[in-house]
């Protein structure tokens, strides 16, 4: 007899079914839409390559097959990163913060990481222009990101 999976109706009514360690989906805090972000970064430069949505069934084929697995908002379907484009994203590290909401997705990424065809959504995306903090501001003072891939 094979064996079911747990069955969820996420907020837009999706119904969600997945083999998500229980003890796993315990700890998500899914947004109204039964989503969390999940950051993806590059294991050996740690840019950060790209953001992407997933439930607990895109959370377990991500943890059980090595390779990134979406939900598409706009599509409404799953999506593995690379299938069509070939631009893989191999899985070296899972990670969930402090809260449960998002997802740190550590890779090894094969070609561009953004539909663009750059390597990371945020080259195609652009810095924002900021405001320099005044310098007697002691909140500022080590606050500054200093990893690559992070916003200016």
């Amino acid at each position: 007899m094979p064996q079911t999976e747990p069955s969820t109706t996420t907020a837009d009514g999706r119904q969600a079914r997945s083999a998500l360690d229980p003890a796993v989906a315990a700890r998500l805090r899914r947004d109204d839409a039964g989503l969390v972000a999940a950051v993806v970064q590059q294991h050996d430069t740690r840019d950060v390559l790209m953001l992407g949505w997933m439930d607990d069934e895109a959370l377990h084929r991500t943890l059980t097959t090595g390779r990134v697995t979406f939900w598409s908002r706009s599509r409404q379907e799953y999506w593995r990163k690379g299938d069509t484009s070939g631009h893989v994203q191999h899985v070296r590290s899972v990670a969930i913060d402090c809260d449960g909401d998002a997802l740190l997705v550590t890779v090894d990424q094969v070609g561009a990481a953004c539909h663009t065809g750059t390597r990371t959504c945020f080259e195609a995306g652009g810095p924002l222009p900021v405001a320099a903090p005044a310098a007697s501001d002691p909140s500022a003072v080590g606050d500054a990101p200093t990893s690559r891939g992070a916003l200016p």
